[in-house]
């Protein structure tokens, strides 16, 4: 998964989105299908993909024989990943021969290997000897292909989108690549794709790096206030087809704007340490990404198809880090829906869980009180002594069992009760100071059951 870009310019993060409504099942998409958990085994997954969603595709993060094996006679795509430790290896001709014959002859075409994607935000990792022989490898991995016949398996790299160099004016039409990258390792890489006829596999996040202050402008949601682009006065209404735009700016601007992009990772967490993600916000986050995924385009390449794989397919409960990391799926791992987006097919419920109902998005001016970013745990601990011991409030939501116990962090924990006592008490700045712990938004905070 990317790390977080530099910012986009305070005038993009200006403006939200329109929510698009979506058919009931949508006509094709793809997800990435990470295993760090207590999940199913690959049989059941392919088995329930392809029976029970319209998802054609996945991206895996390795080349693992179980999974490729469990894919085959699905007709489901799979996109396979080179590790990144793996690449300088691979800028041996010979070496590269021996992993094909390994890892995709055994397989394919019965089970439909579409892409390999040579590492994973390779650029991002800074490791000069990986940057320096990923186009190498590259090279060699496609040669091994045609020298066993096999014309159908495209190879491409997956970059964050730390490549890019936002212009501070903000506009998409201006994005350039990082000097340095741009012409010593992305024209030569985008060179290759024309040569190729492969992809440019980009991972535009907009949940990194976004302006906490305008939330709606990265998830699709209104009120929203356009933006043009002084230069195209082209008009943007999410940061999504900005970060699109300016990819495609940077490569036009190089001269291979003809390259077809693929996206081959986005998507927002359904649960964090914060009040912008819920499950109402992972939803209309992910059904505008499955909209803009059926020829919507952007305000730069309307109409365009681009290929998509949404993260992930399921929540990963064996993820280390902050609690967004156990959140992004679109599955429990009963196969039950986190939430609905309409990839089952006649409304199946997939699992022993339905998806939960989905409260429209206030736009009335609505207030909640939550924890301030940067409060300390022992601050916030002490918030939650005092609301609950003085402050009149109930506080068994949170407590285990309760409707506010998950996701279990004490920033969840003391948004829940200092948003009470906000509440009780007339919804008054004051209310929610908390020794300046507290903060005042206009986003509900709710979280499935868990109603603030």
């Amino acid at each position: 998964m990317a790390k977080a870009p530099p910012s986009i310019s305070l005038l993009l993060l200006l403006s939200a989105a329109i929510f698009l409504a979506l058919p009931a099942v949508i006509s094709a998409i793809g997800v990435n299908y990470g295993t760090l958990g207590n999940l199913p085994p690959p049989t059941e997954v392919a088995n329930f993909l392809k029976t029970q969603t319209s998802i054609d595709s996945v991206k895996i993060f390795n080349v693992d024989p179980i999974i490729l094996r469990a894919f085959a006679g699905t007709g489901i795509s799979v996109v396979v990943t080179v590790p990144n430790g793996d690449v300088p290896a691979l800028a041996n001709g010979r070496q590269a021969r021996r992993w094909v014959s390994a890892n995709i002859l055994p397989f394919h075409p019965q089970t439909k290997i579409k892409y390999i994607s040579v590492g994973n935000e390779i650029l991002l990792t800074g490791d000069n000897n990986m940057i320096s022989n990923l186009l190498p490898a590259m090279r060699n991995l496609n040669k091994a292909l045609v020298r066993a016949g096999v014309i159908d398996v495209k190879v491409t790299t997956a970059h964050s989108l730390n490549i890019i160099a936002y212009d501070l004016n903000g506009a998409p039409s201006s994005g350039r690549f990082r000097p340095g990258w741009d012409k010593g390792v992305l024209a030569p890489i985008l060179a290759y794709h024309r040569r190729t006829k492969s992809p440019f596999m980009i991972n535009p996040y907009p949940y990194f790096g976004f302006d906490p202050k305008n939330v709606n402008f990265a998830i699709f949601r209104s009120p929203y206030k356009a933006v043009r682009d002084p230069f195209t006065h082209k008009i943007y209404t999410n940061m999504y087809d900005a970060l699109m735009d300016s990819t495609y700016s940077a490569m036009k601007a190089l001269g291979y704007g003809d390259v077809n992009i693929v996206v081959g990772e986005t998507g927002w967490p359904s649960a964090c340490d914060a009040p912008w993600c819920s499950l109402e916000n992972a939803a209309w986050f992910n059904k505008n990404i499955i909209k803009r995924s059926q020829r919507q385009g952007t305000p730069l390449m309307p109409n365009r198809r681009f290929e998509t794989y949404i993260f992930g397919l399921f929540n990963e409960e064996g993820k280390p880090g902050p609690t967004a990391e156990r959140n992004w799926g679109l599955f429990h791992s009963d196969f039950s829906p986190v939430y609905d987006v309409g990839l089952l097919r006649n409304g199946q419920g997939g699992g022993g869980r339905p998806a939960p109902a989905l409260p429209a998005p206030s736009t009335a001016g609505g207030k909640w009180c939550v924890a301030k970013w940067g409060a300390s745990d022992a601050q916030l601990q002490g918030n939650i002594d005092w609301v609950c011991s003085q402050g009149g409030v109930d506080c068994k939501p949170i407590q285990a069992g309760g409707s506010c116990f998950n996701p279990n962090s004490m920033r969840t924990h003391a948004s829940f009760v200092m948003n009470a006592y906000f509440q009780r008490n007339g919804r008054t700045d004051g209310s929610c100071n908390f020794s300046g712990t507290g903060v005042v938004v206009g986003n509900n905070p709710s979280n499935g059951a868990c109603r603030y």
